[in-house]
């Protein structure tokens, strides 16, 4: 590994040099050293040096630059590298990891119609496998062997598995190199053969349609935008797809595909990440002309469902969090309030089955789940713990005997559960099992709430192992998300239980830019008001060292994508708080990246972070933050950052140039590494054991760097 990546350094490329000021104790290796290349462009009267811009290839999505992909790879020699000494320590925390993980896990089998379905792991198997048996009785079938299409591929993913009503076919959507470019193939479910390919850019769910004739997918373009729905007719040639509606007015906007839970019609929306528009066509009449429920309205964003003959539509037009709203299929824009919008009640999703519309809703940041007749009676399920999370989970049928759920908590391993609504009893179907032995009474969780600069109090979930001190000394590991609505719940992982047995309290924050509290929390962390997200997580760390769980310097951080750009962010701004900080597909390269209109999302991604193009006060903002745009002279704590080279959200060259600038320009000896996953894309590696393999090194890095600033 030593000779490989010297050989590397010193004749791969005059794009990398050694960087001798930067050495790693545990190797003598110089880290890998970009060349810095003059570019630079102009915008709203500021002039943007990009030394690095080089690393992003010109001819992306393809990535076969010389250059390039030799710093890469001495990126990743470099990552190995360092790594080495730390072996043991990886593997001893992967073993650990995976002794919590049941080999032959299987998922409880869900009615569908005339047959039960589910999945199963087999002892050892990266990937699952996907099974149905007769509800009558009868021999099992397998549906789908994963395991057996991903031997031989670098990565492989399943996007889809939609199975025809008539229950004869399968509709498999998979990704095989992280692109998220899905080939769409039609297999016939009893022989296992797939009989057609239907399209190599497929995205999303597909839609049957009624007489099992028929699919209904979505495509996306060369900017990986959602961009169309088509339908094709079994056994005519791909080509002939039929374009049932292409967004052409809104190059932001992405189209999706959806059936009414009663199975009865087919929605086509299109929207960002603040607008929405939906039309209808009957799943028994797909070529009917579509019928679009409401137009776009700016800042409007409205989903719908059907039963008994009506549209039930959950929209933000009138309360930030929310209202609940009936129409009929002839006069589809007119929307009567069944549910009004409440600053309390925050409701999440709208799924209208026979008896019920079903809810589900976050209240004073808590989950719950809604039950509401269509005669106005409602009652909401009740959960064991004060502090959880929970929502449905796999119910496909349109008038099921019993609700299938989803729940756990900060010590609750994962649990299924069916809500009988008849008996108001919740019935415990699975409980994750943890093979190596797990003992909840063990841990401990809490739920603070920090004052953050501004006034608004940011809650915390935190668990650790009982025994842990508030003494000032502790360590904590700290994880958030913040962007997009997202909220990040405070569930269960057997994975953290490496950090809690060692001494740490784990920390999820619940900053704004999600919506924990509401949507208004996450409207508070957007746009112009962005910099909540950051500082929300600051305060939220001197909280935790005010409450002396902690101390400046005993803190590990971690974030990824957007959370990644929040890691850059606070590395940037107050690094001494940080005794590690791990930056997983980390969007950093954000001024840059909000003004390339060729990139896959930057159009859709305005209406969340501005457009700095055509508005020079969010040019002037986002740059007050961009991560790669704000790096320093200055001490870093020590950092790895990974990304993915396929990857299709955040590029490559974001990590890569902002850890070649961070080697740059940071007056520190502290580890400095980078990953790059070359063959996959956002979500990393994607077997479930590699997948524990890269947590597992992320948590050596952690303990490792935490442990030896003591």
């Amino acid at each position: 590994m030593r000779l490989a990546l010297a050989l590397l350094l010193t004749t791969a490329s005059p794009a990398i040099a050694q960087d001798q000021t930067n050495l790693t104790t545990s190797t003598n290796i110089a880290a890998p050293k970009a060349e810095k290349r003059p570019y630079s462009y102009e915008r709203h009267g500021f002039t943007v040096e990009d030394p690095y811009f080089w690393l992003k290839d010109q001819g992306y999505p393809k990535v076969d630059d010389a250059d390039v992909l030799n710093y890469l790879k001495a990126e990743n020699a470099y990552f190995e590298a360092h790594m080495k000494p730390h072996t043991a320590l990886v593997d001893t925390l992967f073993e650990e990891m995976k002794g919590r993980v049941k080999e032959d896990d299987s998922s409880v089998p869900q009615k569908d119609g005339d047959w039960l379905y589910w999945w199963a792991y087999r002892p050892g198997a990266q990937y699952r496998t996907w099974y149905r048996r007769p509800v009558a009785g009868g021999a099992e079938q397998v549906v789908l062997d994963e395991a057996a299409e991903a031997a031989g591929k670098e990565y492989y993913r399943l996007g889809a598995l939609q199975v025809s009503p008539d229950g004869k076919l399968g509709a498999i959507l998979v990704d095989d190199d992280g692109s998220e470019r899905f080939k769409l193939r039609i297999r016939d479910l009893s022989t296992g053969k797939d009989v057609e390919t239907v399209t190599d850019v497929g995205i999303g769910s597909p839609v049957w349609t009624a007489d099992s004739k028929g699919v209904v997918f979505t495509e996306v373009n060369d900017n990986w935008r959602s961009y169309r729905a088509r339908l094709h007719w079994l056994g005519k040639p791909a080509a002939e797809a039929k374009t049932l509606y292409e967004e052409t007015e809104n190059k932001g906007f992405s189209v999706g595909i959806s059936k009414s839970q009663d199975e009865g019609l087919i929605f086509i929306s299109t929207g960002d990440n603040t607008t929405s528009e939906v039309r209808f066509v009957p799943a028994s009449a797909p070529e009917a002309p579509l019928t679009l429920i409401a137009p776009r309205k700016e800042n409007r964003q409205y989903s719908v469902d059907a039963a008994h003959g009506k549209l039930w539509i959950l929209t933000n037009d009138d309360h930030v969090n929310f209202r609940v709203a009936e129409a009929s299929t002839m006069k589809p824009a007119e929307w009567k309030t069944v549910i009004p919008g409440s600053d309390r009640v925050y409701i999440r999703s709208l799924t209208s089955f026979r008896d019920h519309i079903v809810l589900t809703e976050r209240v004073d940041g808590l989950d719950q789940v809604r039950l509401r007749q269509y005669d106005g009676k409602e009652h909401r399920i009740p959960f064991p713990e004060a502090s959880y999370t929970a929502s449905l989970s796999g119910n496909p049928e349109y008038a099921p005997a019993a609700y299938r759920l989803s729940y756990s908590s900060m010590v609750t391993p994962a649990t299924v559960f069916d809500f009988h609504p008849k008996t108001g009893k919740l019935e415990t179907l699975k409980v994750q099992e943890v093979p190596s032995g797990y003992d909840p009474s063990q841990y401990a969780t809490e739920r603070v709430i920090v004052t953050a600069r501004d006034g608004a109090k940011v809650p915390v979930s935190i668990v650790y192992k009982k025994g842990f001190e508030k003494n000032g000394e502790g360590k904590v590991f700290l994880y958030s998300y913040g962007a997009y609505g997202i909220a990040i719940p405070p569930s269960f992982s057997s994975n953290r239980l490496s950090l809690l047995d060692r001494g740490y309290a784990y920390a999820i924050a619940h900053i704004r830019g999600g919506d924990d509290l509401g949507y208004q929390w996450f409207l508070d962390g957007k746009l112009t008001k962005r910099t909540n997200t950051f500082n929300d997580f600051v305060d939220v760390a001197k909280g935790l060292v005010d409450q002396k769980f902690t101390k400046a310097g005993n803190i590990a951080i971690q974030g990824g994508s957007a959370g990644g750009e929040l890691m850059g962010v606070v590395a940037n701004t107050d690094p001494e708080l940080w005794g590690a900080v791990v930056a997983d597909v980390p969007f950093v390269d954000v001024l840059n990246t909000m003004q390339d209109e060729s990139l896959p999302l930057t159009p859709g991604e305005w209406p969340e972070w501005g457009n700095p193009i055509t508005d020079k006060a969010a040019f002037e903002y986002i740059r007050s933050y961009s991560p790669y745009d704000q790096v320093k002279a200055q001490n870093y704590p020590p950092m790895l950052i990974t990304g993915g080279l396929n990857d299709p959200r955040v590029t490559y060259w974001e990590p890569a140039k902002w850890t070649a600038k961070l080697r740059e320009m940071k007056t520190d000896d502290n580890t400095l590494l980078m990953k790059i996953n070359m063959g996959a894309g956002h979500g990393g590696k994607s077997g479930r054991w590699d997948r524990l393999k890269e947590v597992a090194e992320a948590y050596a890095f952690v303990l490792t760097q935490v442990d030896k600033a003591e």
